[in-house]
């Protein structure tokens, strides 16, 4: 998507004014962001994927003035004439090439931000209750009809016997109808109450990743940690020596010199730009627990090493996640083997790469062995 040219899905935004407007500062209410909106599962469908223990996915109902809330999978769901109950299926993107077809719109964000698609399905009065989250988000009407409540308020107190985090007071500024290809944006702890009016409710969530600055910090040090036992820096070689330590008198005290020398160890290790990057793609782009890929049958594919097809479309397949940084490149977790050149960029921001790219004639002997080793991890799929 062009960063300078309106978008419907932005209500006639430029994805470049709505980042500067709205995003993480104020919401948007979108009307038909989408015309003739059909979401890309159906609600039994959805049903079924919360069958699939290889799906997250989560029930929510109030009874007697309580919540409640049990994790699938679910060989059975309550009634759909059943009122106040919500089935939210996580991740849907990851299991559905329409869903994740519709979470790359919003790719005008950064890929490193992007999480997941999650769709709800609720019977009249359904939802998950007044609560914020710390992240961005879009709130995508698929089907009937639900009332939005928003409200930007200071007291985020959560209610201590809740199954799930909702808000012990809930002072609401708007509030909304939203129907099918309707659209509300939310940025970070924007309260929210979303309310189904009537059967046969979907709201489709696309979701970012905001992590804590604690949760960097401490996956830095891990990632350093680590990179420490591959291989040592020069400085952190050998052993703590203390020639010049002196006979003492008070033998439980803590020398300085192993204080100092302590520091002195830690300092030599270096938080750089390269260091972070290489944390940052790895962690970013590892798959989620139930993400499995099947290895392809190798005579089915075509010999990229050796003989390049003069035609037809390398495509990452919906689960793989591919960022880059400078030469660095990053796939499902590792860091590639051969530097982020032309091509593989294109790969990346694409999703595609047509073999009779100009691109793909300047590929070196190891990219395309890269690309060979993709393929029959399942990662890239060739489409003729």
């Amino acid at each position: 998507m062009n960063p300078h040219t309106p978008a419907r899905l932005l209500g006639g935004l430029t994805p470049a004014q709505f980042m500067q407007r709205h995003w993480q500062r104020k919401p948007l209410l979108i009307r038909g962001a989408f015309e003739r909106f059909q979401p890309p599962l159906t609600i039994p469908q959805v049903k079924r994927l919360a069958r699939r223990d290889d799906v997250e996915s989560r029930l929510v109902w109030r009874e007697s003035g309580r919540w409640h809330m049990e994790r699938g999978p679910f060989s059975r769901l309550p009634p759909a004439r059943e009122p106040g109950w919500t089935l939210l299926v996580q991740g849907v993107n990851l299991h559905d090439d329409g869903a994740a077809a519709l979470m790359s719109q919003f790719r005008f964000v950064p890929d490193a931000r992007l999480d997941d698609l999650m769709i709800s399905i609720a019977t009249d009065q359904g939802g998950v209750g007044p609560h914020f989250d710390s992240y961005d988000v879009f709130l995508l009407q698929g089907s009937g009809r639900r009332r939005w409540r928003i409200g930007k308020q200071r007291n985020l107190e959560l209610d201590p016997e809740a199954p799930l985090k909702i808000l012990q007071r809930f002072d609401p500024a708007e509030e909304f109808v939203l129907e099918a290809g309707d659209m509300l944006y939310l940025p970070p702890a924007y309260a929210h109450d979303g309310i189904a009016e009537g059967d046969d409710c979907m709201t489709l969530s696309i979701g970012f990743r905001s992590p804590s600055l604690e949760e960097l910090a401490r996956g830095m040090l891990e990632f350093a940690s680590d990179s420490l036992a591959e291989r040592p820096p020069a400085a952190l070689r050998g052993h703590y020596r203390d020639p010049d330590q002196p006979a003492v008198d008070r033998p439980a005290a803590l020398p300085e010199s192993m204080v100092e020398a302590a520091l002195a160890a830690v300092s030599a290790v270096k938080f750089d730009p390269q260091l972070a990057s290489r944390y940052l793609g790895c962690w970013l782009t590892e798959p989620k627990p139930e993400v499995v890929f099947e290895p392809a049958n190798p005579d089915a594919l075509p010999d990229l090493e050796h003989n390049w097809p003069a035609a037809g479309v390398l495509a990452l397949d919906r689960r793989t996640q591919m960022i880059y940084r400078g030469k660095l490149l990053f796939i499902n977790g590792e860091v590639a083997p051969v530097p982020a050149g032309a091509a593989l960029r294109t790969l990346a921001d694409d999703r595609r790469l047509p073999c009779d790219a100009p691109a793909s004639a300047r590929l070196k002997d190891e990219e395309r062995a890269t690309l060979q080793e993709w393929l029959e991890a399942g990662w890239v799929h060739y489409l003729a």
